[in-house]
């Protein structure tokens, strides 16, 4: 029986025409079945540049970046040598990126809601192109089948937490089983597009940045998809970012664990939340890159075969340590609910977490600095102390909590690089710790190459 793929490529791989007939070839060669897209490389930068330019200065300003799209785009239609139907669909989102631009610029209000809209004409507008590559490529290769368009608000129902949007997976399992079932008949290829969703009542959503891969994987377990593949411009995950290693080794095969840990912890290769719908579904996924499809890449799977105790490596940049403290909280009760509480009703996400008697240590990005009020209501009932410009280091790994001596050898390897917070035990698959963000890479190198460089 034909098995379900749903490819998803990236920025860098809907680049311009050749990027795109290079990634519709490798689409064509899996036999894909959806292919879910990003915007052109850039493009969503510049849309948001668009919004942020529209409500605080001149609409004379504000065209020069619509132009800049306008042409990216129309430079791709032309050397693809875009149908007049798809012509006409891309000059349409082009007006509607002009109306919505002007409505900013006329009410000096750039909602989250707008912001939201605005941002999807990238991946709208890249998908009218891909599916004109797609389609050439179907042509070349004699075969029956035809690309269409698929608009994928049609089956990602979201929230309405605009900007960060979380998906009703049940309604999109519903939606996809009535409405993008046709893919399964081998007749057509759905190109649609990733990062956005629509509300109950119709109103677009973003589920994030780096959400395409994300929504591709909740298209693959709508539509109970085999297998799940997120081409980028790399061939697969490698043991750390090897422009800071490039001694750096591919992986062939890792787990859905331990690429979660790595992901949430700096590496860039997938989407954090990726993961979650293929793990419900176990439906592997496959990394590689477009650029060189015949490259190895990785397969990310339930169960594999080998268990190394160190399998890879990651930084998170930009970190900051808040540490709250107070003589209150000794042996009392309640005060962590406090602490939490305050984290929860700002919506802010911890990543590591220490306790002593009296105080109470986490990690954020530091963005959240930017959220005064966040540290105003903390202060409410304790000390509050903020450390900028650090680093979390992550080494991803099996059995890490229970194997003697492990601990003993990273600090050895980093010798002279001062620890300021240090995370083990709550997960056998991480081991993390911050340093001073100007020592990070030095602390990367020096412990890649002495747990894997030389193993």
């Amino acid at each position: 029986m034909k098995q379900v793929i749903v490819s998803k490529f990236g920025g860098t791989s809907m680049g311009d025409a050749q990027c795109m007939l290079r990634s519709a070839e490798v689409a064509f060669k899996q036999d894909s079945c959806v292919v879910v897209v990003s915007a052109t490389s850039g493009t969503t930068n510049d849309l948001i540049a668009l919004g942020k330019t529209a409500e605080k200065q001149s609409w004379k300003e504000a065209e020069i970046l619509l132009t800049k799209i306008r042409d990216r785009h129309l430079k791709i239609a032309e050397d693809l040598k875009l149908n007049p139907t798809s012509s006409a669909e891309l000059r349409n989102l082009f007006d509607e990126m002009e109306s919505l631009a002007k409505g900013i610029n006329l009410l000096k209000d750039c909602s989250v809601k707008a912001m939201d809209t605005l941002q999807s004409l990238g991946e709208r507008m890249s998908s009218v192109l891909c599916t004109e590559a797609m389609n050439t490529v179907l042509r070349n290769n004699k075969s029956s089948k035809q690309a269409v368009l698929f608009d994928v608000r049609d089956v990602l129902r979201t929230d309405d937490a605009f900007s960060k949007a979380r998906p009703i997976t049940a309604e999109v399992e519903r939606l996809c089983t009535e409405k993008l079932s046709f893919v399964k008949q081998g007749k057509h290829v759905a190109v649609t597009q990733g990062f956005i969703g629509k509300t109950a009542d119709g109103m677009t959503t973003t589920l994030g940045r780096g959400g395409s891969d994300y929504s591709a994987a909740i298209l693959a377990e709508g539509i109970h998809a085999d297998i799940l593949e997120i081409w980028t411009d790399v061939a697969g995950i490698a043991t750390t970012d090897p422009r800071i290693c490039p001694k750096a080794k591919p992986i062939a095969e890792i787990s859905f664990t331990e690429t979660s840990e790595l992901a949430t912890f700096g590496a860039k290769v997938l989407h954090p939340a990726t993961l979650l719908p293929a793990m419900r579904k176990n439906i592997p996924v496959f990394v590689g890159s477009s650029f060189d499809a015949e490259a190895r890449g990785t397969w990310v799977r339930r169960e594999v075969k080998d268990h190394p105790l160190i399998r890879a490596m990651a930084m998170r940049k930009k970190q900051i340590l808040v540490t709250i403290s107070t003589p209150e909280m000794l042996h009392a009760h309640g005060f962590l609910f406090q602490i939490f509480k305050v984290f929860n009703d700002h919506k802010v996400s911890i990543d590591a977490i220490t306790t002593s008697e009296i105080s109470v240590s986490v990690t954020l990005d530091d963005s959240t600095l930017m959220n005064t009020k966040l540290i105003e209501d903390l202060s409410k009932f304790a000390d509050v102390q903020v450390e900028e410009n650090l680093c979390l280091i992550s080494l991803i790994g099996n059995n890490i909590n229970h194997t003697a001596g492990l601990a003993k050898q990273i600090f050895d390897k980093i010798g002279n690089i001062n620890v300021r917070m240090i995370c083990l035990g709550a997960s056998k698959h991480n081991f993390c710790f911050l340093v001073n963000e100007d020592q990070a890479v030095e602390t990367i190198q020096r412990l890649h190459a002495g747990f894997i460089e030389n193993h």
